[in-house]
């Protein structure tokens, strides 16, 4: 080897152990730095800039055998690289991390992923989004057969997979609290201890108990097909009364302020701008956005209903751009011998070749292709939600925001903000998506400042 090709391997190594790398993981740094030499081969380095280290990224990330950490991975080593070796002008300015944060793949137990149509697969099928929970996979074991016809109910009234987590947990929990070793020993008379178990020993929250005994309902009225309402009576866990955490409009320019990342950016100001849910955002597609009406439409919201938002300007331009590069990365998907993306089941029968139109591609894609975990077909899902979480609290972290900040206060402030501007409580409750006006009143909490507009004593 070369004299000075050993000095700079040497010199590299070096980095990556002054940077935190692990011994065991130094090697695979050098084999990502060879790869994308030997990938541009021919040219030097420091001739290369932000634009061949895109490309190349994108390339690797169509590889769907590459495990989301791996590709994280390279993507540090060639950090470490360009901003520790070579130290290009442009490598500061390239947004590294957003490469590393937004490879992170859907897992099985993905609400996006998780839900299919086929109730007749077996119950470990059916169960793997839970399987995880040790309660669940041990209660399973036992009686595999009630959580097989528990799930098959809940997806045949098209629950949402979080409810179906969540009911198999009850589930699982009051079974073996009632320590029953048979389906004929599960019965009504058992409801009552547990959920006063809940509320006395437990000391749960009072909607915590609600959803407990909504999934026991659920379990003996549609799964065992017993009556339970007369055998209903127990001491209800007192339910408090939660304020949400509203940040004003000073606040939130200095939090979207403090987001680095650009796409995490026009994410968070969706999530404040058009009153989105985190997931409702993060799993929005390119025919969702209506420039010349300038609204958002959002499909498939919490209970499974469709609602219009508004479009603000300010994003308009940022999001043609992102448009413009969603196209592009099809396009490439689609050269390459990919291009598929996740369709409800519904849709996906209807139209058999809508997966690789450009149309129905999300809007906020990840980096990388992956195999789907049940389908097995490689395909271009979203950025997993818990970018933007890691990219708001960091914000709020950093702005010194003493409010406990999250994606959803950005969505409480934008309603209160146009409760504020004067806008009806109808017409906000529309916007939200909210089945009850009441549940949309919380939000005029603030609208009565300093105490219920009460003049401190103090200030006169």
């Amino acid at each position: 080897m070369d004299d000075s090709i050993s000095r700079f391997w040497d010199k590299y190594i070096d980095k990556t152990v002054s940077c935190g790398v692990l011994d065991s993981a130094g090697r695979w740094y050098v084999k990502h730095v060879e790869a994308f030499i030997k990938s541009h081969s021919g040219r030097r380095l420091a001739d290369l800039g932000a634009a061949d280290i895109t490309k190349y990224l994108e390339e690797i990330g169509r590889k769907p055998d590459l495990p989301d950490w791996r590709f994280r991975q390279t993507v540090d080593a060639l950090r470490i690289l360009y901003s520790e070796i070579i130290s290009n002008q442009w490598a500061p300015e390239f947004n590294w991390s957003a490469w590393m944060n937004d490879a992170r793949e859907l897992g099985t137990e993905h609400a996006t992923l998780a839900r299919i149509a086929d109730v007749r697969v077996s119950a470990e099928s059916h169960l793997s989004p839970t399987a995880g929970n040790g309660v669940v996979k041990q209660c399973m074991q036992q009686f595999p057969e009630l959580f097989e016809r528990l799930v098959a109910e809940i997806r045949l009234r098209d629950y949402s997979i979080r409810t179906e987590q969540a009911y198999a947990a009850w589930v699982a929990r009051f079974v073996l609290f009632s320590k029953c070793r048979a389906m004929d020993e599960i019965l009504p008379d058992l409801i009552t201890p547990y959920l006063e178990y809940l509320a006395v020993k437990r000391n749960v929250a009072a909607n915590t108990q609600k959803q407990a005994l909504n999934a026991l309902v659920f379990l003996f009225r549609h799964v065992l097909r017993i009556t339970v309402d007369d055998c209903i009576e127990f001491s209800r866990a007192k339910k408090p009364r939660r304020l949400p955490v509203v940040l004003s409009r000073n606040e939130i320019v200095q939090l979207l302020s403090g987001i680095n990342n650009e796409l995490h950016y026009i994410m968070a100001s969706l999530l404040y701008g058009a009153g989105l849910r985190l997931i409702e955002c993060i799993r929005l597609r390119v025919c969702d956005v209506d420039f010349e009406y300038q609204q958002i439409t959002v499909r498939n919201g919490k209970g499974n209903k469709d609602r219009v938002v508004p479009l603000p300007e300010k994003l308009i331009e940022p999001l043609q751009h992102q448009l413009e590069k969603v196209r592009q990365l099809h396009n490439d998907d689609l050269f390459a011998g990919y291009g598929e993306v996740h369709l409800p089941f519904a849709l996906s029968r209807k139209y058999p070749n809508a997966a690789k139109e450009h149309r129905w591609q999300y809007l906020f894609p990840s980096v990388k292709l992956s195999a789907d975990p049940r389908t097995g077909k490689v395909m271009r899902h979203h950025i997993h939600e818990s970018n933007l979480q890691k990219s708001i609290k960091k914000s709020a972290d950093e702005g010194g925001l003493s409010k406990k900040v999250n994606c959803h206060a950005l969505r409480h402030s934008f309603a209160t903000h146009l409760l504020e501007s004067g806008y009806d409580i109808r017409t906000v409750q529309e916007l939200l998506g909210h089945a009850d006006v009441s549940t949309t009143m919380i939000y005029t909490h603030v609208l009565n400042r300093g105490g219920r507009g009460v003049r401190s004593p103090l200030d006169a």
